[in-house]
């Protein structure tokens, strides 16, 4: 949309107002948006991986090479009295450039994918499901993964077989020498712990971890060595997600508390592990229906944080000066997984559960259409007209005809791209190349073309002969007529033989 055409007012305006659209290809379980905003992915509950284009809604991309959903893993965790069931999902992780994209299933595998020819880069097969994956920020071939009971592990891709280090999950306690007893009990708690998540901080030179039990672990990326702990939360830390500077994290417990820290500079040379401080800057909560957050995401400027509900189709959102909530955004009447907020607009994505679809809230802007004639201005109530005093004369054909000449030969720019409200210009961009192949475009409905100009919808499991290692060998609808076309002449030729013996 052209800038010109939008007020100025509504520009200003940092978080959404209301449902304005949905994008629906498959059933999505997760989604995430790229550095620069202008592409969607969403992983699907059959393990392809979906890109939309934000600013027309079409599917850019399809990505298949995951056997298994990608979508949420459910533990059961006990919380005081009562089970819980809280909802991970596993999230795409794109480079800083946008040109990579790591997927990871629960087909214990994690893929990263070429965006130019949507080839696969590398494939990591794991010794259990994956929680999250993570890609470096400065370096696309280095990937932290956490995993379902089991250690998180910090992954090389740089050579074709990937070498796997296996990072802690027990916290750093300060040893007490006087009582050997209370230092094997802690010893002994922090082996059943398990991490939960892990993300890489702005620079990529330390490594934030959530376990089981409530502890944040520093873990420095270059020794995989926890250089500093501590507990933030009584329940597991489900989530942890960084603003775009690296200097604020907001973290997601079963507690149902939603808590913003302020992160230290870890890559301050003179940086002493014992001196670290991590301290909650504001906690979020919902004190009377005591809600449990399914997921959270920093606003674009990180001055709002939005959360997803469990068992409810609300979205909160709170501004962080004050702590206070400032939108309930309301939309479909079913619960919703993965919340995410664009990187440059005010505008938020989030996938149902049920239905599978991505509901997108954003601010509704009227258009300002005296920008396509700047000689007319709006007004808000009827004024006098004066008119000019040459403004209804009559001029020859031969000098509207070389006006209209003039105009003609003036350069139209189409190429240049307009950048978006706090995007910066970046030398190494990736643009994704147009795919004009129909498996590719399609967005709504599973369609094939059948001839010139027809079409029909794909039949159940068409297509992923890939998934189950079967030589594709015509369509479903093919091979039953044959198979039905073969048993009657097997019966008319058996009626034929009984006629002949009589």
């Amino acid at each position: 949309m052209n800038l010109s055409l939008i007020d100025p007012f509504v520009l200003a305006q940092d978080y959404p107002e209301s449902l304005t659209g949905n994008l629906r290809s498959g059933h999505a379980t997760c989604v995430r948006f790229n550095r620069k905003g202008d592409f969607l992915a969403s992983g699907r509950v059959d393990g392809t991986v979906v890109i939309f284009d934000v600013e027309t809604s079409g599917v850019a991309r399809k990505l298949r090479g995951h056997t298994r959903q990608i979508q949420s893993l459910r533990q059961e965790y006990r919380l005081k009295e009562s089970e819980l069931l809280v909802t991970r999902t596993n999230l795409c992780s794109w480079s800083r450039d946008g040109r990579y994209l790591l997927s990871s299933s629960q087909d214990w595998k994690c893929v990263l994918w070429d965006l130019k020819d949507g080839s696969r880069v590398r494939t990591v097969r794991f010794e259990a499901p994956v929680y999250i994956a993570e890609l470096h920020p400065f370096n696309h071939l280095l990937v932290v993964a956490s995993l379902f009971e089991d250690q998180p592990m910090l992954v090389d891709l740089s050579s074709t077989i990937p070498v796997k280090h296996v990072l802690p999950s027990a916290p750093k306690r300060p040893r007490v020498d006087e009582d050997s007893a209370i230092n094997g009990k802690q010893a002994a708690q922090d082996a059943k712990q398990t991490t939960c998540v892990t993300v890489f901080t702005a620079s990529g030179s330390h490594i934030l971890a959530g376990t089981s039990k409530g502890w944040l672990n520093i873990i420095e990326t270059a020794s995989c060595q926890t250089i500093y702990s501590t507990r933030l939360s009584t329940g597991v830390i489900i989530y942890l997600r960084l603003t775009a500077s690296g200097r604020d994290m907001v973290v997601n417990s079963s507690d149902r508390i939603i808590r913003t820290i302020h992160m230290p500079n870890l890559d301050d040379a003179d940086l002493d592990p014992e001196n670290i401080k991590v301290e909650v800057e504001h906690k979020f909560q919902d004190v009377v229906n005591r809600l449990l957050w399914n997921h959270v995401a920093f606003s674009s400027t990180g001055e709002y944080i939005t959360a997803s509900t469990y068992k409810n189709h609300d979205i909160y959102v709170w501004e962080r000066s004050m702590g206070s909530l400032v939108k309930i955004l309301e939309g479909p009447k079913e619960e919703l997984g993965v919340v995410e907020w664009h990187p440059h607009r005010p505008l938020v994505a989030a996938c149902g559960l049920e239905s599978g679809r991505v509901y997108l809230w954003s601010v509704i802007t009227p258009q300002r259409w005296s920008a396509l004639a700047p000689d007319f201005a709006e007004v808000e109530e009827n004024v006098e007209y004066i008119e000019r005093e040459d403004e209804f004369d009559i001029h020859p054909k031969e000098e509207i005809h070389k006006r209209q000449l003039d105009l003609e030969d003036e350069d139209v720019d189409v190429l240049t791209i307009e950048p978006a409200k706090g995007e910066t210009e970046e030398e190494n961009t990736f643009t994704m190349p147009v795919l004009l192949d129909i498996d590719d475009s399609e967005s709504e409905e599973e369609i094939v073309a059948v001839g010139p100009g027809t079409m029909r919808r794909k039949s159940p499991g068409e297509g992923r002969e890939w998934m189950n290692g079967v030589e594709s060998g015509g369509s479903g609808d093919e091979r039953g007529k044959k198979n039905a076309t073969n048993g009657t002449s097997r019966s008319q030729g058996r009626n034929r033989k009984r006629k002949a013996d009589q």
